[in-house]
This record gives structure tokens, C-alpha cells and sequence, in this order.
């Protein structure tokens, strides 16, 4: 495994090191992952078209690739090649939704690696307004993904000190930031049916 790189992460984007942020993007273009603060929890994150580094961080979860994981991006445009087959009235309401703490499970267009979706035929898609997340798929220029830092049946990590505990060894970068100051992870709701999946 490649060695922990443990960087300081400001949570306001105007402060945000762009220095950090680049290091993050490389490490993701180079096959790494990594842990970084998100909207309510701290999350693993990596280059969803990475089979490898996606392998990886399942293996680390102990999750199982049948579940599938979310992705994250800084913008809809970033989204662009996932939602070629959603309608007007759908598109509008992503509009009104992002960027912000909402996921939706939008109808897999045949674009999405299949560790991503897992068993589904839905895709779990979020544009964050987290600075820490923004900034990191702005560099990356690219969605990444993102599923809760913890191992399969354990609360998600809620501290940088709980991560460098539990993932610092495996993980090749940790960003060190605030979460966002939800009290729970975001809802994901199907955006064909409007079912809420998780509140």
C-alpha cells in the first residue's frame, strides 16, 4: 500500500489549499483513494472508472460490491454523461435540488462501471456544495466516488482522529476538514418514482 499522506484541509473554499486539492487529484488520477470530510460524515473517496481503486476501497469497507456506491461531483455539468436519458421535468428537478444534500437514483444510461451501480439498475448521483468535495471534483474534473468511512455493519467515522485511527495506514491521503453540519446522511430518493429510499 502507498504511504498515508495526512493533509490540512480548510473548510472554507475561499481558504481551501489549492496546493492540498491538486496532490488529492493526482493521487485519484494515479489509482489512490482517499478519506475527506462530507456533508454529515467522512467519506472514501476514488476514480470511479478505477476498477482497481474502487476494488480497493470496497475491500477496505468490507462492503459488498453488490450494493453499489454514490457518486459525487461539483456541479450538474459534471453529471452531463450520466443523464442523457432523463426528462425535461426530471432534469428540473435535479435542478432545483443541486447543488446541495440531496441524492438521487437516476436510471443507469449504460455509462456507469458496474462496481458503481452494484446489483442496481439505478445509480446513486449528488452535486455537493461541501467546499472540501467541490473543490476536489473541480481539480479532479470529474465526478468521484463517495461511501461512508466505516466497515460494513459499524456507524460512519465522524472525526478526523476516528479515521487516522481506523483508515490512516490504508488510505493515501486524508483531508483534513469539517463535516458540513448534517445530522445524518443525505436523502437518497429515486428520481423516476420519488420513492425515499433513505431519509
Amino acid at each position: 500500500m502507498p504511504k498515508e499522506t495526512s493533509v490540512t484541509f480548510n473548510s472554507s473554499l475561499e481558504q481551501i489549499d489549492s496546493k492540498a486539492v491538486q496532490e488529492a487529484a493526482a493521487l485519484l488520477r494515479q489509482g489512490g483513494v482517499l478519506a475527506y470530510p462530507t456533508e454529515a460524515v467522512w467519506g472514501l473517496g476514488c476514480d470511479p472508472f478505477n476498477s482497481r481503486a474502487l476494488q480497493r476501497l470496497l475491500l477496505l469497507k468490507e462492503r459488498d460490491p453488490s450494493k453499489g456506491v454514490i457518486l459525487i461531483a461539483a456541479s450538474i455539468d459534471q453529471f452531463k454523461p450520466w443523464l442523457t436519458d432523463i426528462t425535461s421535468a426530471e432534469q428540473k428537478v435535479l435542478d432545483s435540488s443541486w447543488p446541495g444534500p440531496q441524492t438521487w437514483l437516476v436510471k443507469d444510461n449504460g455509462y456507469t462501471p458496474e462496481l458503481i451501480r452494484g446489483k442496481h439498475t439505478r445509480v446513486a448521483l449528488r452535486v455537493s456544495n461541501h467546499p472540501c468535495v467541490v473543490a476536489l471534483c473541480e481539480a479532479f474534473d470529474s465526478p468521484i466516488v463517495s461511501t461512508s468511512a466505516n466497515t460494513a455493519g459499524h456507524p460512519p467515522l465522524l472525526s478526523y482522529e476516528e479515521i487516522e485511527q481506523q483508515f490512516g495506514g490504508d488510505v493515501d491521503m486524508i483531508l483534513k476538514g469539517s463535516l458540513g453540519g448534517l445530522d445524518r446522511p443525505t436523502r437518497i430518493t429515486d428520481l423516476a418514482t420519488g420513492e425515499v429510499l433513505r431519509t
